[in-house]
């Protein structure tokens, strides 16, 4: 058997019927695509993460509230709510040796005022040690002080990109903008940051972190902590340190029951790194749900086409043609079908992946254009067996009929 005849025949059947072959290969075409982009947004946003643990360093460790198990991330990152955590709890670790700078975090999203200007942006409720902490520096004006966090100074820091959107060229020092009804004079604005992760720092404004809690938030804990330690080498011992003076405040003796998950930046990519390849993978097994709907959709045409080819199959069987000949053939009809649609696939999966990753760009983050050798190998080891599988029975039913049968088939 001729298998590049075999495969020019298939070629052109689906030329003849052109609506129906495109209907037919339109699930593989999904399902291929799917798997690439998947892969490729699921690997930009690891390279994401990784660029951000290298551009704040890894001489920081992440206090978070709520209990996690071994090897699962804590609830706090799905979005859970926890009361757990206090300032004082935070605080207290500034005693600790190799401990730099400390600094809580709250976080809300309102709409900023001045005048006749409207701005929605990220509340940020921070300790004083903030900008230690974050190596971000303050390009006008000052930093709040110790004082104004105890004594509920409604005072604000601006982020660069919010500051030119409320006050365009002017100078905003000492100008009043109002946050929850409330007045804040802005005493600072930081220079341009740029995006860490997926956040724009500068287009967040920072108040105290006690202001936030009890005035705009009317809360008594923190959502985050963050704490920098003076030598990555020390990183290990610190965190220690901070789970032993976290469990002696909680009353807590067995660190099976800790309310609070404690890490090093390495340890919370890792973390990060295991919740986006759940992720990915579970978006990657819906993909191949398309793959498997795009098989049934091949498996229903080949019968078809096994149905309107019945007369061929008897005069070729007539001919000399053995039961192997004919299965070989529509088996090699159905994987030529799948190909084509899987190379479609692979091509506008790749399209689009590179898209996304511009787009991203542009918008300012550090995202990488990954499409792998082995997101192609897979996804190409699927699109033969989608036709070998759903080709099989089809050409099995054509390989079973006996030649006079055929040829009398009207």
């Amino acid at each position: 058997m001729n298998i590049l005849l075999t495969i020019k025949l298939a070629i052109r059947g689906l030329l003849i019927n052109k609506m129906r072959a495109f209907l037919t290969i339109l699930g593989i075409i999904i399902g291929v695509s799917g798997i690439i982009v998947i892969v490729s947004v699921g690997n930009g946003a690891e390279s994401l993460i990784v660029n951000q643990v290298q551009s704040v360093g890894s001489n920081l460790i992440g206090i978070l509230p709520g209990g996690g198990g071994e090897d699962e991330p804590p609830a706090a990152v799905f979005g859970i709510v926890i009361t757990t955590l206090k300032n004082e709890d935070i605080l207290a670790l500034k005693e600790i040796p190799h401990v730099q700078a400390i600094s809580g975090y709250n976080k809300t999203v309102e709409q900023i005022t001045y005048k006749n200007r409207k701005a929605e942006s990220t509340i940020n409720g921070v300790y004083t040690q903030y900008p230690e902490v974050e190596d971000a520096s303050v390009a006008q004006g000052r930093f709040f002080t110790e004082a104004e966090d105890s004594g509920l100074a409604r005072v604000v820091v601006l982020g660069s990109s919010i500051k030119k959107e409320l006050f365009d060229e002017g100078d905003p020092i000492g100008e009043n903008i109002k946050i929850h009804g409330q007045n804040f004079r802005v005493i600072g604005v930081f220079e341009e940051r740029g995006s860490s992760g997926f956040s724009n720092n500068d287009a967040y404004v920072f108040i105290p972190a006690r202001t936030m809690q009890k005035i705009v938030l009317g809360i008594n804990y923190i959502s985050l902590a963050r704490v920098k330690v003076d030598e990555a080498q020390y990183v290990d011992q610190t965190v220690d340190a901070i789970k032993n003076v976290i469990r002696t405040r909680h009353g807590l003796t067995n660190p099976a029951d800790d309310d609070f998950v404690v890490s090093s930046m390495a340890q919370g990519l890792e973390t990060l790194s295991q919740v986006t390849g759940s992720i990915k993978l579970f978006l990657t097994a819906i993909a191949f749900i398309a793959l498997i709907v795009g098989g049934i959709g091949i498996m229903n045409v080949m019968y078809v086409s096994v149905t309107e080819r019945t007369r061929e199959i008897g005069l070729r069987k007539a001919l000399g043609a053995r039961r192997a000949d004919i299965l070989k053939q529509f088996l090699i009809e159905a994987v030529t079908i799948t190909s084509l649609g899987g190379v479609i696939g692979i091509a506008i999966g790749v399209i689009i992946s590179l898209v996304v990753s511009i787009v991203i760009q542009q918008l300012g983050y550090s995202w990488d254009f990954i499409v792998t050798a082995d997101s192609i190998f897979y996804a190409s080891t699927a699109i033969m067996a989608i036709g070998i599988i759903f080709g099989y029975s089809p050409a099995k039913k054509a390989a079973s009929y006996r030649a006079i049968e055929a040829l009398r088939y009207e």
